[in-house]
């Protein structure tokens, strides 16, 4: 993605059609649903309709459609193969599906963004779900971002406090991946994590004025996830934009699924998810690693007992989680002895990494509450009770090494949780 093809400000969406023209495109296929269609997608038709450009266009008419095998189908079936240029109109879905479909047909992919609610508008993947697993799909980087603040700054309150819960995300998604390289030695540039900080910062710094629709606000949240999104196709992995925070709501997301439970959208449940994990890694930063009380807890775990629980909180999703324990054998007290060695040898390196990379949780929470964001799972309609096997559940989403992979080394997950 080359940052001269991200168009951000008031008025960009005018130079559709010349950038259309420029391609050489013979015919774009627009995609939208009926609420981005409205925002956004009337104005992209008329544009093309004005500029002599021919397109076909599809219309998304459920109500909220699921990043799914049915949505992704529904899509393609109504694909115009005469068409050599996706448009998307929209945010979360919309982008996803949209990047698969330009990815699947060989085409060029613009994206007119509706809201600033996500970070996946830079990003070469998709969130998506597949088989009840929510999973991040290689797709397609879009060619040309569209980000008219004009429109941006009409989006609901709750898509821009999406965008900013995404954004917060990333306190812990950075000190995951700091973590994670000391530990496990995986990939990790300084240079990439410095990028998201900053951005970071700024939509911290304009929080207060997002939700006043001020042009600077909204251009600095939206900027903040294009910017992530670059971040995670320079590092070639999610790991700049994602961790523990992001599984929490993968999870939600996968139990309203299968059980038709509460959820909210992507970001609100990554904020919330983000005060959980900041709240978790404070209980963390107290503790005192045993090796013995590691071990035994290890030597005690029985993966039976736990792939029941799995397949009960989550249903089919869960089976995909366990064929890939299989494959990755995290579990394995072997792998577990090498692990823990690692983590006593480094424990005050972990410490400052934490100390350094998140904030205080109260300093989180006011600030969340200062604009109306969510700060509890209760209050995106989950149920408290399920808190503990939900954290615990993040550590099988994927083959990533997060928090909840980190105390259950330690052998304190059930502590922590409490």
């Amino acid at each position: 993605m080359l940052k001269e093809n991200i168009f951000v400000g008031k008025g960009v969406l005018s130079q559709l059609p010349e950038l259309v023209k420029k391609a050489g495109v013979r015919k774009a296929f627009v995609l939208a649903d009926k609420h981005t269609y409205k925002a956004a997608g009337e104005q992209v038709c008329r544009l093309l309709t004005e500029a002599g450009i021919g397109y076909s266009k599809y219309i998304i008419e459920e109500d909220m459609p699921e990043p799914d095998e049915h949505t992704v189908g529904s899509v393609i079936m109504h694909f115009d193969t005469s068409c050599d240029l996706v448009i998307g109109v929209g945010s979360g879905v919309i982008n996803d599906v949209s990047k698969i479909l330009s990815n699947v047909s060989k085409s060029l992919y613009y994206i007119v963004a509706t809201a600033p609610s996500m970070d996946g508008y830079a990003s070469a993947t998709s969130s998506m779900s597949r088989d009840g697993l929510k999973i991040s799909l290689p797709s397609k980087c879009a060619d040309v971002i569209f980000g008219d603040t004009d429109i941006l700054k009409t989006a609901p309150d709750r898509m821009l406090l999406a965008g900013l819960g995404d954004m917060l995300a990333k306190y812990v998604s950075i000190c995951d991946w700091r973590i994670a390289h000391v530990i496990t030695g995986e990939y990790y540039s300084e240079e990439i994590a410095q990028m998201v900080r900053e951005s970071l910062k700024k939509c911290v710094d304009n929080a207060y004025a997002l939700l006043k629709r001020e042009d600077e606000a909204v251009e600095a949240v939206f900027m903040g996830l294009i910017n992530t999104g670059l971040a995670m196709a320079l590092a070639g992995v999610s790991r700049p934009a994602s961790g523990v925070e992001h599984y929490l709501s993968h999870t939600w997301d996968m139990r309203a699924l299968e059980f038709g439970t509460g959820a909210d959208l992507h970001g609100i449940q990554c904020g919330v998810g983000t005060l959980i994990a900041v709240k978790l890694f404070e209980k963390l930063r107290q503790t005192k690693p045993d090796r013995e009380k590691a071990l035994a807890y290890v030597a005690a775990f029985s993966y039976e007992e736990w792939s029941r629980t799995l397949r009960k909180f989550l249903g089919k999703g869960a089976e995909a989680m366990i064929e890939l324990e299989e494959k990755e054998q995290k579990y394995s007290v072997e792998k577990h002895k090498k692990r823990l060695e690692i983590i006593l040898e480094h424990w005050n390196e972990i410490c400052r990494i934490m100390d350094e990379e998140l904030p205080a949780s109260e300093e989180l929470e006011t600030l969340m509450k200062s604009v109306g964001a969510p700060v509890t799972a209760e209050e995106i309609g989950q149920d408290e009770a399920l808190a503990a096997v939900t954290f615990q559940a993040t550590k099988d989403i994927r083959d990533k090494y997060v928090l909840s992979r980190l105390v259950w080394d330690l052998g304190v997950i059930d502590e922590v949780i409490i």
